[in-house]
């Protein structure tokens, strides 16, 4: 490792476990605030891996603000990766631009899978301390889930 970087199964200081953090990319913050609630509470029963939501402009309208994704993906590293649901259109281009770009932290995935489903499956997943890998397989198998 060059100096600066950070071993990927190492905590972050003072931040508590290493664990996988997610970010929640809508263009409603309101939605991305109520997924991020609903997946909290539904792994609850210990620790939860931590959660942001990036939802929104920087003026409270609808749309989606790289400033926004990258203080939210800082903001949940704790160095085991960050794995990004999005919800579609702008916010899967803004997330691929960034990932790109280099401007979230190393570990970070967009991961491609339902928003609400995909969201809670990555938020009970990562908070069990899985990897980053098993935290987009579960996200992901949330496509497979029918409700008919």
């Amino acid at each position: 490792m060059t100096a600066g970087q950070r071993d990927p199964g190492s905590s972050a200081p003072g931040a508590g476990p290493a664990l996988v953090g997610i970010v929640l990319v809508s263009h409603s913050a309101p939605v991305a605030e109520s997924v991020a609630e609903l997946a909290r509470e539904l792994a609850a029963g210990g620790a939860v891996a931590p959660v942001a939501a990036a939802g929104g402009t920087a003026l409270g309208g609808l749309g989606t603000s790289s400033e926004r994704i990258v203080a939210a993906a800082r903001e949940v590293d704790r160095g085991a990766g960050v794995a990004l649901l999005v919800d579609l259109g702008s916010s899967v281009l803004t997330v691929k631009a960034l990932l790109l770009e280099d401007e979230l932290p190393p570990g970070s995935a967009l991961l491609d899978a339902p928003f609400v489903e995909g969201a809670v499956a990555a938020v009970v997943t990562a908070s069990a301390g899985a990897p980053l890998a098993a935290v987009a397989a579960a996200a992901a198998e949330a496509y497979t889930y029918r409700k008919t």
